[in-house]
């Protein structure tokens, strides 16, 4: 099968040719037919996930995936060849990923059937980062009118929790550039955008006693959490908690802050698939590179994109 894959520590990522794997018990193998770029994927290639997971060269990237089920490991149920399913690749090793024709996964977890009215393009970049914003929303739990700062609100975690806190009623004021970017993030239901060259400034103006909640998906998390109102609520997806000897006045502002890892439940992968076909969620597809290319699409992910890079296989 062809797969996109690097053989070392260090080493260049390159397009080859490796066997089928064979879906374990509790597995099922996923002929692949999307896929997308994530900050993981960027992590495991730079080898900043030594010690997190053990490293089984050739890696191959990729968390996300969309395909039909080729296959099936002994005791399955639920899933049968054929089967449209999309999820993200939840594996305890780095080896096997989602910029290949092949992936063996678990069939209980990290894995949904892709329902009517949902094509595989868009299922494809759906995992990761909407189960990320879903559950960074859902922790920050906005109220109608509540005002929502999302710092990193153009990548593709941003643009879905955008989407999931304007449809709670909140107000949301996104980070982002002047002129594209901008226009990104207000097409996307953002009330404000303000440029995170001048966060402070742009939010205080908006929203002089604090915002309610905030969401740290990008940028300077101390600067974010001190954005605060008093008894606001912070979450971060980079794993950051706010300094609060930084912060004058956090923690006796009632500041409660946590960090979320995206689990990519059954129930939750099938929930974000069902506001998309409902027309309740869109998925902002930047750009569609071949296999081949998935190279420069890593390139170009690191320059700052608005929305998905997807990956065709």
């Amino acid at each position: 099968m062809r797969a996109v894959a690097f053989h070392d520590f260090g080493a260049d990522l390159l397009t080859v040719e490796l066997p089928v794997p064979e879906p374990a018990a509790g597995e099922v193998l996923v002929r692949v037919t999307a896929s997308s770029v994530n900050g993981f994927d960027l992590a495991a290639l730079g080898g900043y996930l030594k010690g997190v997971y053990e490293y089984e060269f050739p890696v191959v990237i990729g968390k996300d995936f969309a395909g039909t089920v080729a296959a099936t490991g002994e005791g399955v149920t639920g899933l049968a060849e054929g089967d449209e399913v999309f999820g993200v690749v939840l594996r305890p090793t780095l080896g096997q990923g989602g910029f290949a024709e092949y992936v063996a996964v678990s069939a209980d977890h990290g894995i949904a059937p892709i329902p009517e009215g949902l094509d595989h393009a868009r299922a494809g970049v759906l995992g990761l980062a909407g189960t990320a914003a879903l559950n960074a929303v859902d922790s920050v739990a906005p109220l109608a009118g509540e005002t929502v700062l999302i710092s990193g609100a153009t990548g593709g975690v941003g643009a879905f929790a955008i989407q999931l806190a304007v449809a709670r009623g909140a107000t949301v004021i996104a980070t982002a550039a002047p002129g594209v970017q901008t226009a990104f993030v207000t097409g996307l239901g953002a009330r404000h955008a303000v440029d995170p060259a001048g966060l402070a400034a742009g939010v205080r103006a908006l929203a002089p006693g604090g915002v309610a909640a905030a969401l740290h998906l990008a940028g300077d998390g101390d600067a974010v959490a001190a954005l605060l109102a008093p008894g606001g609520r912070f979450v971060s997806t980079m794993h950051h908690v706010p300094d609060t000897a930084g912060v004058p006045g956090t923690a006796e502002r009632g500041i409660t802050a946590s960090t979320v890892m995206a689990d990519p439940s059954r129930a939750t992968l099938t929930r974000l698939a069902a506001d998309v076909v409902a027309g309740r969620l869109r998925v902002p597809v930047a750009k569609v590179y071949p296999l081949e290319e998935s190279g420069q699409a890593l390139a170009d992910f690191t320059g700052g994109t608005t929305g998905k890079l997807a990956i065709a296989i």
